[in-house]
């Protein structure tokens, strides 16, 4: 058993491209009541979230490269710099899936150490984007992520085929141990599925589920 609140695991997600001033508003309100880990939105929202997130203890989460993470390097860091500047406490990345398929894996795990390297000791996510990715494959590009220092594995971005599998996780295990955190996102939408997901060893969960996720018991 993990004695934590479910809610903690949970970054209250928008990413949508229709997504509106209005529904950032609500995002960040929902998350300081029902006391979420964080709120990831995307980039242009981050002034607007880190106002309606002041004197809260919920953190904020942007993306880059996202969703197809096939920007160059120098894109990349761009904005990740203006996340930091905007007020940003975690990025969640996506890695360069041509690079990766055409096994320029050092071109992959150099990306990845440049992009924490420039972060100021923030949290980065690596999004490995599992749904395009062999069983072998997901375990090459979760140790590419360990190498490049970055603080998680993430599964998922949301918009690829399909989302997080309880298989993405024992893969990620076995390839990195507890050598670095793990975020499980994308169709996580239920409570008996966020639990499987932390019980298997997850440190956070991205879901725009949260709430519904919070329906029974807020403690495992």
């Amino acid at each position: 058993m993990i004695n934590k609140p479910i809610e903690q695991f949970i970054d209250h997600t928008l990413l949508k491209a229709d997504s509106t001033e209005t529904h950032i508003k609500n995002l960040c309100e929902e998350a300081i009541k029902y006391n979420f880990y964080a709120v990831c939105i995307n980039s242009c929202y981050l002034p607007l979230a880190k106002k309606l997130l002041l004197d809260s203890n919920v953190k904020l989460a942007t993306v880059v490269g996202f969703p197809l993470g096939a920007v160059s390097t120098k894109a990349k860091l761009e904005e990740a710099k203006y996340a930091m500047e905007a007020g940003a406490d975690e990025v969640d990345m996506v890695i360069n899936l041509g690079w990766f398929k055409s096994a320029k894996y050092s071109e992959v795990q150099n990306e990845i150490m440049a992009l924490k390297n420039c972060l100021d000791n923030k949290v980065l996510k690596v999004i490995i984007e599992t749904c395009y990715l062999s069983p072998d494959e997901i375990k090459y590009a979760s140790k590419l992520v360990l190498k490049g220092k970055a603080d998680f594995v993430k599964t998922s971005t949301g918009f690829g085929s399909r989302g997080a599998s309880f298989n993405d996780i024992t893969l990620i295990k076995e390839a990195v141990g507890d050598d670095i955190k793990i975020k499980a996102s994308g169709g996580i939408k239920d409570r008996s599925t966020a639990e499987e997901f932390i019980q298997m060893g997850v440190s956070r969960l991205g879901t725009s589920s949260g709430i519904t996720i919070l329906n029974k018991n807020n403690t495992l």
